[in-house]
């Protein structure tokens, strides 16, 4: 089983009309039955969603030291609205559950597959590290599971 990342965004000043109080409820409705449905297939490992970019604090290291900055990355035009962590058996598999988030025309949700510790050479993660990463993963998909 493979962990796929699906990653909601939102672009930055784009014109669209505020949800009502009912809309907003009728969406946070159907990501909640999206996020049962995950979860009783086995797929759902964490989620949630973020607050507004302005929120944000960029961390850059320069010269060995930690500069921040108030705000998302000046450069982006898509922000990061939330996410889902899923566990699945095939990258179709997490596009289908891409496909099935309740969202609007032009709203996107990205899929990517995170990194497996089998995924690295033994001289670039040691497999003293990997049984330790791996096992860390386990750790945090049972607490998930709670």
């Amino acid at each position: 089983m493979a962990q796929y990342l699906l990653s909601a965004h939102t672009v930055e000043g784009q014109a669209r009309e505020p949800m009502t109080d009912e809309e907003m409820k009728n969406v946070v409705t159907r990501v909640h039955a999206l996020e049962d449905e995950m979860k009783a297939a086995g797929a759902w490992v964490f989620g949630g969603r973020l607050q507004q970019p302005d929120s944000a604090i960029v961390v850059r290291v320069s010269d060995g030291e930690a500069l921040t900055t108030d705000g998302p990355f000046a450069e982006t035009k898509e922000l990061l609205a939330g996410f889902w962590m899923i566990q699945v058996a095939s990258r179709a598999e997490a596009l289908e559950w891409a496909s099935r988030v309740p969202f609007t025309d032009g709203e996107v949700v990205e899929v990517r597959q995170v990194f497996e510790t089998s995924d690295f050479p033994a001289d670039v993660l040691p497999p003293e590290d990997a049984a330790r990463e791996d096992a860390l993963r386990a750790e945090l998909a049972k607490k998930a599971k709670r």
